[in-house]
């Protein structure tokens, strides 16, 4: 979408009038107005690139909340860099260190998204189609929203309405308390259903980067996935399934690189995905789970054994010295476990990752003193002899909707082998040395984790799924005999599968209270 490069300045520029407007009621002369935007076909779309261009900004802090606790990224320093975010990393987190600050950041965007279902709503010059097409994007992007921050925070205060548009707005009439989760599940619920609806039976179109009818499909999916496992509401798993097998349509490429190469855009497997390009946007934080090249310091192989022989050690072998405007460090790292838990023969192991090895060539016999990986998925391209991180990202792809089903499949008692094995016959080239085998409920949840693990890196999915996933009757997240995945000990930060707020949310909004578990020094708690 070259659009989004123009940054859509009718997002905030609509913003910005309304506080004039109730200072002289006078049609403000810039073309941008409130009373002259409205108007066309034209400034509705154009509004709709703006809110896909936000929803882009936001590809790092959805990253951060759907993996950055999961337990695959390492808390050890491996290449003498400093590592960021660490307090997350290791669950590490309470009211003065909060993680991430301002609700993630995600009212701003769902204000705009408030503006535009209200605005889009009382106009009458659209084509119904074409009205219900757009307010079908909307609501899917707000439930998104409003979906991260219910994982995230549990209850948060629920703004369904533009406030801020109110002509005499003040400090305390914006305030707004939490409401409960079941209230924010309810109104994610709300948004999604009523996006499907809104798209009824239009067509997914062939540019995948846009809020589509599948994508609103899996999304609906996964709410009510999250809604039959995460709260009991064992009726939604037949919701899931049904949203999920409407959403059918798109493959698994028989090549697993191929799903994120540059090249490859809107190909077969990608359900949604945030578009980056050469010369409009690039993907900037992977260049922080890469290296430095000023740290390989002549003592790293590509072969643990050196058997190439002292003296080819590396210099920059994935050719990132030459960035177009990022700086290329090891900023994070995912565990070398996560690396070793791939089969050799698993396509995804090198697609994903690039292992190097520091060795100590002046012991007899050599000696491996440090084990590391660079993603290399979502490495982007070379133009013009310099790197861009220009890989889409995605959002819903053809192996997510496989493996969901394998879950609910699984939950309900069911073979969830037919949804398993076409995402291990991909990542094997159909020669699976170890096909899955249906082995009992826990089991069977523990497979599909692990699959999931492998197939989703850097896609922003694993905490999600600790949170959602069961062994008996405990979420994988916590540490229970049987799971090698927990992370959190229940008895202790059980409290810990929410995030805390910082005491600044509270302290300008006295309604809020901090998050259920966390030691406070908010007065009303």
């Amino acid at each position: 979408m070259k659009k989004y490069k123009y940054l859509i300045l009718v997002v905030f520029c609509a913003l910005a009038t309304m506080s004039c407007k109730k200072a002289l009621d006078l049609k403000a002369e810039d073309n941008f107005g409130d009373g002259t935007f409205w108007q066309n076909e034209s400034q509705v779309n154009n509004f709709m690139v703006g809110l896909h261009k936000l929803f882009r900004d936001n590809q790092f802090q959805f990253e951060r909340l759907g993996e950055m606790r999961g337990g695959s990224f390492s808390n050890v320093d491996r290449q003498n860099t400093s590592l960021n975010e660490l307090p997350i990393i290791q669950q590490d987190i309470n009211e003065n260190s909060s993680g991430v600050t301002n609700w993630a950041g995600f009212y701003g965007p769902i204000f705009q998204l408030n503006l535009f279902i209200k605005k889009t709503e009382e106009i009458t010059f659209l084509a119904e189609a074409s009205k219900s097409y757009l307010l079908g994007q909307a609501y899917a992007m707000r439930a998104y929203y409003y979906f991260h921050l219910l994982r995230t925070y549990g209850g948060v205060p629920l703004r369904l309405e533009p406030d801020a548009s109110n002509p005499n707005p003040t400090a305390v009439s914006l305030r707004k308390a939490r409401s409960t989760e079941a209230e924010v599940l309810a109104a994610v619920k709300s948004d999604v259903d009523k996006s499907v609806s809104l798209f009824g039976s239009a067509a997914s179109p062939a540019d995948k980067s846009l809020w589509s009818p599948k994508a609103a499909l899996m999304l609906k999916g996964e709410v009510y996935l999250w809604s039959a496992k995460v709260y009991n509401t064992t009726a939604d798993l037949a919701a899931a399934k049904s949203a999920l097998n409407a959403a059918a349509g798109p493959t698994l490429l028989p090549n697993f690189a191929n799903v994120f190469n540059s090249a490859n855009k809107n190909n077969a497997e990608v359900i949604l995905a945030i578009r980056y390009r050469v010369g409009e946007a690039e993907m900037n934080n992977v260049a922080s789970f890469t290296y430095s090249t000023f740290n390989f310091n002549g003592a790293h192989y590509k072969d643990s054994t050196v058997t190439a022989g002292v003296g080819n050690f590396l210099v920059d072998p994935l050719v990132l010295a030459q960035p177009n405007s990022q700086q290329v460090i090891q900023r994070y790292g995912y565990t070398f476990e996560l690396f070793q838990s791939y089969d050799l023969n698993d396509s995804r192991r090198n697609a994903t990752f690039y292992d190097y090895y520091r060795v100590n060539t002046s012991a007899t016999p050599y000696t491996v003193t440090i084990r590391n990986t660079a993603l290399v998925k979502f490495l982007g391209v070379i133009d013009a002899n310099k790197r861009y991180f220009t890989d889409d990202w995605t959002i819903y792809r053809e192996a997510d909707r496989l493996l969901m089903l394998a879950e609910i499949a699984n939950a309900e008692g069911a073979d969830p082998t037919p949804y398993i094995k076409p995402v291990r016959d991909r990542a094997f080239a159909n020669a699976d040395p170890t096909p899955f085998v249906n082995g009992g409920k826990d089991a069977n949840e523990l497979a599909i984790f692990a699959e999931r693990s492998k197939e989703f890196v850097y896609e922003g999915k694993r905490w999600y799924d600790l949170r959602r996933m069961k062994i008996g009757n405990e979420p994988l997240v916590f540490k229970v005999a049987g799971n090698k995945y927990g992370v959190l000990d229940k008895g202790t930060q059980g409290y810990k599968i929410l995030w805390p707020i910082e005491p600044a949310i509270w302290t300008n909004d006295p309604l809020v209270k901090q998050t259920p578990g966390y030691a406070t020094t908010n007065p009303n708690k």
